[in-house]
């Protein structure tokens, strides 16, 4: 086990290291999402009836659209570079290389997130500080990373690798976006837990089904 994530590790910090040496993929989803959420707080003026309306899909849309660009990126570098070949060629299990990619692109949209979250609340005249916001976008990214990420590996191999990413990948991450924004509303609403909690057992129920499911078919998704 200690030798599986220590692979998994190695993968992790090479796109870390792109990453910190390039600054393509946090930049562009940064500017991304907050040019959403800038765009969105000045179409809707901020009040009391309109915020609980309007203020989760604001949010959810600019997480998701933000992340969709970083998914797309996370396998063109090595497709252009050449080195997408050398990945399926390194001595390792393909699940190795699939955790490894997941665990960068959550890494990436999740500090993109905790970025974001103060700006849109101080755009939107929210609390700056609200813990269950945290963890529902942590928990809601998981499973957005884990089934974007075997979508980008299958898409990348197509010439509209761009459009093809969103077109395949929407379909199946709406349930867990619907659960991200329904339990964003309550928790804007200043819900109970009581009322929160069937929300996050969805979400986490389907990171641990898409978690399984991806890393096992991950290997055809690449080799195709």
């Amino acid at each position: 086990m200690r030798e599986f994530w220590g692979k998994v590790f190695a993968i992790l910090w090479k796109d870390l290291l792109l990453e910190i040496r390039a600054k393509e993929i946090v930049v562009s989803l940064l500017v991304f999402a907050l040019l959403t959420i800038i765009i969105f707080s000045f179409a809707f003026e901020p009040g009391p009836g309109r915020i609980g309306i309007v203020a989760p899909g604001v949010l959810w849309v600019a997480f998701t659209f933000a992340g969709v660009l970083g998914l797309n990126r996370s396998f063109i570098r090595e497709k252009d570079s050449g080195c997408l070949q050398g990945l399926m060629l390194c001595p390792v299990d393909r699940d190795v290389v699939y955790f490894g990619k997941m665990l960068a692109s959550f890494i990436f949209m999740f500090a993109m997130e905790l970025i974001i979250m103060p700006v849109f609340s101080i755009f939107l005249n929210l609390p700056i500080f609200m813990p269950r916001l945290i963890l529902i976008a942590f928990i809601a990214t998981i499973g957005f990373v884990a089934v974007g990420t075997i979508f980008s590996a299958i898409a990348v191999n197509t010439k509209a690798r761009e459009f093809m990413l969103p077109l395949l990948f929407f379909p199946v991450v709406i349930p867990v976006l619907i659960a991200a924004v329904k339990s964003t509303a309550l928790v804007l609403d200043d819900s109970p837990w009581a009322l929160l909690w069937p929300w996050l057992e969805m979400i986490a129920a389907f990171d641990a089904i898409f978690l399984v499911v991806s890393s096992l078919i991950f290997q055809y998704a690449l080799e195709e």
